[in-house]
């Protein structure tokens, strides 16, 4: 590809968040793709890394990394608070701006097609779901690894490319094509998960709270914390201060995470009172970590 070829980020998301060694073979399995960042979580056991390329570099990158995470990760020895049922567990490619979602979706479907060539399930989720209950990606994950793998056996859930069996030590991939989100948690200084699990949802939008938002409570046993698990796909209808301010109503925030980027405006206003760890504006908003990529 060209120069002029559209720059697209994905997000893949991996089953293991713990062996540092397996982490780096993954991260260097995404061949032709630029590394921006890696977030790594113990209690998830989830990597989840974040790469720039062109279009016509992103596809073959996720179906190498699809091919590494394979080799290198065993569901059936999986353990970890986060859902999955993959060991690459989620492949979104993110578009920048509206004039690239065609070029997002392209890259998408050929990522599909290639993961599908190699011997794994894929599933599309988001816009591109072929059925409107594979939309969310925490129905096709219902029951965990075992339970797809029976509805699939069943004839209740079908993959979209690939073989019509899962995989019995990778699972299946979920792909799709998408706007940048926000994925954030918040800690809480209570260990109680009840806590968290009532917050998450009375904040979620399934349960009516903020628009786009998707959130699970969830134990961190190395942390001896709940936390507040969040997607927030629209930054602009679910401000972060305006999550943040309904959180801290509720419980005492520890303090609080960005997964992998996320636009400049999406933390505009937020409360400077609570802590993030590990955030790097230069690294982790978007706009500055591309500005010095030279992608």
């Amino acid at each position: 590809m060209t120069s002029r070829a559209p720059l697209l980020l994905t997000v893949p998301n991996v089953s293991e968040g713990r062996d540092a060694a397996t982490i780096e073979a993954l991260a260097g399995g995404f061949g032709g793709a630029r590394l921006l960042d890696v977030h790594s979580d113990p209690d998830h056991n989830r990597s989840v890394f974040t790469f720039a390329a062109r279009q016509g570099e992103v596809a073959p990158a996720l179906a190498s990394g699809a091919a590494r995470a394979a080799e290198l990760i065993d569901l059936s020895a999986h353990t970890g608070a986060h859902p999955h049922v993959g060991a690459l567990d989620v492949a979104p490619v993110v578009h920048l701006s509206p004039a690239d979602r065609g070029a997002a979706v392209a890259e998408a479907l050929t990522a599909a097609t290639l993961i599908g060539e190699a011997g794994l399930p894929v599933f599309l989720y988001g816009d591109l779901a072929t059925r409107e209950d594979q939309r969310e990606r925490s129905v096709i994950r219902r029951g965990g690894p075992e339970a797809l793998a029976e509805r699939i056996d069943t004839g209740h859930a079908t993959p979209d490319f690939g073989p019509a069996r899962a995989n019995s030590q990778a699972g299946c991939v979920l792909v799709t094509a998408r706007p940048p989100l926000v994925a954030f948690n918040v800690d809480l200084v209570t260990g109680d998960v009840g806590v968290a699990k009532r917050i998450a949802a009375s904040i979620r939008e399934a349960g009516g709270g903020f628009p786009g938002v998707r959130a699970l409570g969830i134990a961190l046993p190395a942390r001896g914390r709940a936390q507040v698990s969040m997607n927030v796909h629209d930054h602009e209808r679910a401000p972060l201060a305006e999550i943040v301010g309904r959180i801290a109503r509720e419980a005492d925030i520890a303090e609080a995470e960005l997964v992998g980027l996320a636009p400049r405006a999406a933390f505009e206003g937020f409360p400077e009172e609570i802590p993030l760890r590990n955030f790097d504006p230069e690294r982790h908003l978007i706009e500055n970590a591309l500005g010095a990529t030279g992608v």
